[in-house]
């Protein structure tokens, strides 16, 4: 660290690891909170909002190039009061920048930097600036300011409102009964972006865009749609294949730049990885491709091994970046491979495609991934699968070992509601396909956590976690993900107090999130912080959308509750988005797989009685994508009500009609044809 900037700006007492990358920074930054804002409208002064991440590379490069230099920081104190925010832990202050941004420049990302009127409505924005460009635009939005005030207030003033009046959506009377054509409509022309050489879409970056690929899976199933089901399995196999996996320790990268997923943007995510567990885990249960088990559980050692904190919960991120080289920490040269690998290097470097001039950009640098057929080295090497995987096996150890030497990506190590939510259900869906005990225990545990530290006084949630305090009031996103992996944890092990939490966080989000004016919730409570604009978040994008996963929450404890209300704003949520989800179905999955449900309906499976540990384990071997699963030997649910007995049956139920108990799996599929 440079003696010329020795001394901390006010960042050195944030909890975010991001906010504490820029506390030497000269630049007089602040966090995000009264003393800030009551600073800017007392000395009238613009407000320069800066936000991003801590795993984030560009965010990292303007930092050195802009905000490390002592002359960008002399006109940035000068004439603003800067703001760090993490995106992470404050969505709702980066949701409504993001918009400003888009709207006046036509894209987005991060870094986001834009300038404010000390009231807080923007002004001007745009992403990476470089040092020149970046005083430059600073010196003309001051002049503005100091010499034409009215004009930047005229600005401002068109720019809010376009934010506030964005993206409403209004409520519609329910009157079509769903059918194929609602799913036909969505699928035909998305059908026309798959990528059928190197699966995902064609295009490039790729992201791996999991939920996209769960509704594909589960519509190429129910509808026996063999093109659909082919691009899943496709795609999920050429993403295990390529640079953005892992291929030793395991874990996705956010994206790859190229259309190959050969070279990974580096940092690694808790949501991706999250998501792509549970996907992973899903068409596991339906093809039972090893290669599918083999990714899921390398996935899940990572999580265990590198993300969970000592508490149980989950950390965040891993940045792209060590010693400040994108992708140091995973890449290889030949010679390195070599000495580590001796007789064995041959053949495990062509199982990786390692070669002398590297395989991508930085010279003589490989990222692993493997290109050719396991059927094809085992022809060339004159050798059986089963000598081949034992090599790899050991090869893998060697080289985990080697790397694990090296200095490692910094690690953002708060703990997000939302996020670990997400682990959560992905760990009781793994736990549920693999009949593995330990990723249920690790679920369990980090759910209690949360009940146990990260509960409001009024039966909220907060946001963030990290020693031992929280301080951010939760987002919509937060309870959707959490009833959702209460739900998954109930549906293994039926202990009710799983969702007894669900319903009254969803009684929370109906009484704290809900607009008079649409069906859809607020991503803000009423409780948050009033900033310039309430916001929906609507879109599906590399997460879902929390209000389309509150409607899934919503329709699945208005079944297991029998509570109408529920059920009937579910319906008018996924009403109010479906002319939405035919004009770009990829940007709105995770309503389509509500609309899934609605066509094909949902499968209430009712197991009872003394041995209803076995039935379930039994019926996990089988694909049901539409179904909810409740049981036990005791229940106030009103489903299993009059079904209690020692004797164990199974009930299949839909649309509020069961059909007759039975006593064996085989007979219960039956009823599912």
């Amino acid at each position: 660290m440079s003696n010329a900037h020795s001394e901390p700006n006010s960042l050195i007492n944030a909890s975010s690891p991001y906010l504490l990358q820029h506390a030497y920074n000269p630049v007089q930054w602040y966090e995000w909170g009264t003393e800030a804002l009551e600073k800017a409208k007392t000395e009238n002064k613009l407000i320069l909002v800066s936000i991003g991440y801590s795993a984030c590379h560009w965010c990292h490069v303007m930092e050195r190039e802009c905000f490390e230099n002592h002359e960008v920081a002399e006109v940035m104190n000068q004439h603003f009061i800067c703001i760090k925010v993490d995106r992470e832990e404050r969505p709702d202050i980066d949701q409504i920048y993001m918009y400003a941004v888009q709207l006046m420049t036509g894209s987005g990302g991060w870094p986001l930097n834009c300038i404010c009127l000390p009231d807080q409505r923007p002004v001007y924005g745009g992403t990476y600036f470089r040092k020149d460009d970046w005083i430059n635009i600073l010196e003309n939005v001051a002049g503005l300011w100091a010499n034409e005030p009215d004009k930047a207030i005229q600005y401002a003033e068109r720019l809010t409102s376009g934010i506030r009046d964005s993206e409403k959506i209004i409520a519609v009377d329910i009157k079509e009964v769903y059918n194929e054509k609602h799913l036909t409509e969505i699928i035909d022309p998305w059908k026309r972006h798959f990528d059928i050489g190197f699966g995902g879409y064609n295009r490039a970056p790729k992201f791996p865009l999991p939920n996209n690929w769960i509704f594909l899976l589960r519509y190429g199933f129910l509808k026996d749609d063999e093109s659909v089901f082919t691009a899943v399995c496709h795609t999920l196999e050429e993403m295990s294949r390529g640079g953005i996996y892992d291929q030793i320790g395991g874990g996705f990268a956010r994206y790859s730049v190229d259309d190959k997923w050969h070279v990974p943007h580096f940092e690694k995510m808790l949501y991706d990885n999250a998501q792509l567990i549970s996907l992973y885990a899903e068409a596991y249960q339906c093809t039972k491709f090893d290669s599918f088990k083999q990714t899921l559980v390398e996935t899940l050692d990572w999580v265990f091994n590198e993300m969970t904190s000592p508490e149980g919960l989950f950390y965040s991120a891993l940045d792209a970046d060590s010693e400040g080289v994108e992708g140091k920490f995973y890449v290889w040269d030949k010679v390195e491979f070599g000495k580590i690998l001796g007789e064995d290097a041959t053949l495990i470097g062509d199982y990786y495609n390692v070669t002398e001039e590297g395989n991508w950009e930085e010279e003589r640098t490989n990222i692993l991934r493997k290109t050719i057929s396991d059927d094809d080295l085992i022809s060339k090497y004159n050798i059986n699968a089963e000598i081949l995987y034992e090599k790899v096996k050991s090869a893998k150890a060697k080289l985990l070992e080697v790397r694990s030497k090296r200095i490692r990506p910094g690690l953002d190590d708060k703990c997000l509601t939302a996020w670990n939510a997400m682990m959560i259900k992905g760990l009781a869906d793994a736990a549920t396909v693999l009949n593995h005990g330990l990723y249920y225990e690790s679920a369990s545990k980090a759910a209690n956590y949360i009940l146990n530290h990260l509960k409001t006084g009024n039966g909220g949630l907060y946001r963030n976690y990290k020693n031992g305090k929280a301080s951010i009031i939760g987002f919509l996103d937060d309870y959707a993900f959490f009833i959702d992996a209460l739900i998954a944890l109930y549906q293994y092990d039926f202990d009710e107090k799983w969702l007894d939490e669900a319903r009254n966080f969803a009684d929370y989000v109906l009484k704290n999130f809900t607009d008079s004016e649409s069906p859809m919730f607020f991503y803000t409570s009423s409780e948050s912080e009033n900033l310039i604009a309430r916001k929906h978040e609507v879109m599906d994008n590399v997460i879902p959308a929390a209000n389309s996963v509150m409607a899934q929450n919503l329709k699945k404890l208005g079944l297991l509750f029998d509570m109408d209300n529920y059920t009937q704003k579910a319906g008018e949520m996924l009403a109010a988005v479906l002319p939405k989800i035919k004009t770009y179905g990829s940007a709105y999955s995770n309503w389509a797989i509500q609309l899934l449900n609605e066509v094909y309906g949902i499968n209430e499976i009712a197991i009872t009685g003394l041995e209803n540990e076995v039935v379930k384990l039994e019926l996990s071997n089988y694909y049901i994508p539409n179904k909810i699963l409740l049981g036990g030997t005791k229940s106030n649910l009103p489903l299993l009500e009059g079904k209690q007995s020692n004797e164990t049956k199974v009930y299949i139920c839909r649309n509020k009609v069961c059909q007759l108990p039975v006593k064996t799996v085989e007979e219960a599929l039956e009823y599912l044809q």
